[in-house]
């Protein structure tokens, strides 16, 4: 049986005839939730770009913080805390805005995910050459940030195939990935601080992004105040539940939801201790200079995460053990051979094998955690779910340089 169940769509209503409510029940009405057999849902392109522009803050400083160390007087080690911040903003942002302005729609998650964004980018261009407030105005680009992706999977998350949450997951992962080169470009052409403010990127998405995340919103507004007539009061969601939605943390009790959740934290944590750790094998092995091995990591990354649609394709037929077995066993592999292989195109490999499976399963496994969850209590369960991610942003490198000081796995 199939991890993601598809419910159909509701069939048009002819023009003149007497509207829907009055003739069909109130669960044929929710139906417009999902999408159809086979079809991405609406807007998931423009989330997918939505969601890379968010995504290309985490890595678009890398390149450039030896020249922001500079500027700021402080060691490189401690520049490094404007990308820490980043990853501290996504973990609180998911939540907040999730249960804040997430039960409003995606709409107004997109709205105040923006306005977080240009804010934080304020605050760093604004700011002195002082490495606190910089990585201030990073974590709340990074809050916001959160909350656009958030509002990108729940416009995904219409397509109960996984199809479209799998877009979403690839293009967040290639605009991680791409960050870092287009984070360099603009510092070299702009200074620094441009690679601290990557996040701008997604106000240019904005205006393609609004109507489906609106129709999104829509359809879940819908199925609550069906619900509500039926049972004479609201459901747990509607706005009696608004602080149990805000941290729908019940949702770790139920095994549906935690292994999915837990399998994709494990898969963000060895990816990111990649991400930090890779290059540093390669160009041990190599004697490369940054930019050739940043461009090698970055390419087969990026290829990894583009070959995990094939995954996505496929999970609905292998079914959900299969899956979350060559999840496992890909990512362990991955990090196996980047950690212990002494030839570079197998450090390479492990790289791309990583970013595969970490985007194919936020893809696949974003549908399994929500599967037979009410409409009005997905958002708030994609929103929990979604920390796994920056939980392993921030987890990775600490993994890395445990490994790098004690086994000596990189070096």
């Amino acid at each position: 049986m199939s991890a993601f169940p598809v419910r159909l769509a509701a069939r048009p209503t002819a023009a003149g005839l007497a509207p829907a409510a009055s003739r069909t029940p109130a669960a044929a009405r929710h139906r417009g939730a999902t999408t159809a057999p086979g079809r991405r849902a609406p807007g998931a392109t423009a989330a997918a770009l939505l969601i890379a522009a968010a995504a290309s803050g985490i890595s678009g400083p890398s390149l450039a913080l030896p020249t922001a160390a500079h500027a700021l007087h402080v060691p490189t080690a401690s520049a490094a805390w404007l990308m820490t911040a980043y990853g501290l903003g996504l973990l609180a942002g998911t939540p907040l805005l999730a249960g804040t302005a997430g039960r409003r729609g995606p709409a107004a998650l997109v709205r105040a995910g923006a306005a977080l964004v240009a804010l934080g980018a304020a605050i760093v261009l604004a700011s002195p050459s002082a490495l606190l407030p910089l990585a201030a105005g990073r974590a709340v680009e990074a809050a916001g940030a959160a909350g656009l992706t958030v509002a990108a999977f729940r416009i995904a998350g219409r397509d109960r195939s996984g199809r479209s949450t799998g877009l979403v997951a690839i293009g967040n992962a290639a605009g991680g990935t791409l960050g870092l080169f287009v984070g360099a470009g603009a510092a070299q052409l702009l200074g620094w601080r441009a690679a601290l403010v990557m996040p701008l990127l997604a106000l240019a998405v904005l205006p393609a992004v609004l109507r489906p995340a609106g129709q999104a919103g829509q359809t879940g507004q819908a199925g609550q105040a069906g619900q509500a007539g039926q049972t004479g009061r609201p459901r747990p969601g509607a706005p009696d539940g608004r602080f149990r939605d805000a941290l729908p943390l019940g949702l770790l009790r139920r095994a549906g939801f935690r292994r999915p959740a837990l399998l994709m934290l494990a898969l963000a944590t060895v990816n990111f201790a990649l991400v930090y750790g890779a290059p540093r094998r390669v160009t041990a092995l190599t004697g490369w200079g940054p930019l050739p091995t940043g461009a090698a990591v970055a390419s087969v990354a990026l290829a990894g995460a583009l070959l995990s649609w094939q995954l996505v394709r496929l999970a609905p037929a292998l079914g959900t053990g299969r899956v979350r077995v060559l999840l496992a066993a890909g990512s362990a592999a991955a990090a196996t051979a980047a950690a212990f292989a002494p030839w570079p195109p197998v450090v390479l490999l492990g790289s791309a094998l990583s970013s595969l499976v970490t985007a194919g399963g936020q893809g696949v496994l974003t549908g399994s955690a929500v599967g037979g969850l009410a409409p009005e209590r997905q958002g708030g369960a994609i929103g929990l779910f979604n920390l796994a991610f920056p939980a392993g942003v921030a987890a990775g490198p600490v993994l890395a340089g445990f490994a790098d000081q004690t086994v000596q796995f990189l070096y």
